[in-house]
């Protein structure tokens, strides 16, 4: 049996729409529907691994370090209590170290590493779906995310998604990997702009962060966690020319599809 956890989230949604129909697959959300599983880490008295052979344990990662931490402990704790063969871990790109949100993901790995269970690490780079919602352009069409004049390796969520099930389906192909996803084409501001038709005019990272904060939705975590992630672009940090091995277009089995595609779609809804 496959297990995936996350499954409502925004990677788990696409991942259980290309296992729908299989009765292999059994889905653990915080508010399980009829046939699924309540797998609510914050509850690790919650989580059910029984008969599970493979987890795809889809990082739990929108929280204060330890919190995640004491998360992932936790299911993966549980699983090897459960018996559970192969652990396969949605983490992040190794060249996003220098992002404030990369200590949950490396201590996962390492526990990972010194655990009794057979593992699959994969290191997806940052969502080009992401990339929208912190580089949108404004009401006329100017992007000011203080990018400077760094890029992402941004990646389609879709092709994360298909690699994980490719890695989930078929485990034994894969233990003991650590893979990087990260896309082909670093997409800058410049870039996105000419995408949409508008202009860039990167503003300044302590305006940005002002501007977070003044609107209030952001909770206090997340405003260090975006700063970081705008000051690692910038910096060229995350272009994708540190990350070694690449193995996104090996494990799709074709081209990646173009970054700045999903961004537009994400753009304009």
């Amino acid at each position: 049996m496959l297990m995936i956890t996350g499954a409502t989230g925004a990677l788990g949604t696409l991942v259980t729409a290309r296992l729908a129909g299989r009765d292999d697959v059994v889905l653990g959300t915080r508010a399980p529907a009829p046939g699924e599983r309540r797998a609510d880490f914050d509850d690790p008295a919650s989580l059910d691994f029984t008969g599970v052979d493979t987890l795809l344990m889809i990082s739990a990662g929108a929280a204060e370090d330890d919190v995640v931490i004491a998360r992932h402990d936790a299911a993966i704790s549980t699983a090897e209590k459960a018996g559970v063969r192969h652990l396969v871990y949605t983490s992040l790109s190794g060249d996003g170290d220098h992002l404030t949100y990369a200590l949950a993901h490396r201590w996962t790995e390492r526990r990972l590493r010194d655990s009794s269970l057979r593992w699959t690490v994969l290191r997806n780079g940052l969502y080009a779906e992401f990339l929208a919602a912190i580089a949108a352009p404004g009401p006329d069409g100017t992007i000011a995310a203080p990018l400077g004049t760094g890029r992402l390796a941004a990646v389609a969520r879709e092709d994360l998604a298909e690699v994980a099930v490719r890695v989930a389906t078929a485990p034994d192909a894969h233990a003991g990997r650590t893979y990087e996803l990260v896309g082909e084409q670093a997409l800058g501001g410049a870039d996105l702009a000419a995408a949409i038709g508008g202009a860039y005019e990167p503003g300044a990272l302590g305006d940005t962060r002002a501007a977070i904060a003044g609107a209030g939705q952001a909770l206090p975590f997340q405003v260090p966690m975006l700063l970081s992630t705008y000051s690692a672009i910038a910096g060229g940090f995350l272009d994708g020319t540190s990350v070694e091995d690449n193995a996104l277009r090996a494990l799709l089995g074709r081209a990646p599809r173009p970054a700045v595609e999903a961004y537009v779609r994400a753009v304009r809804g």
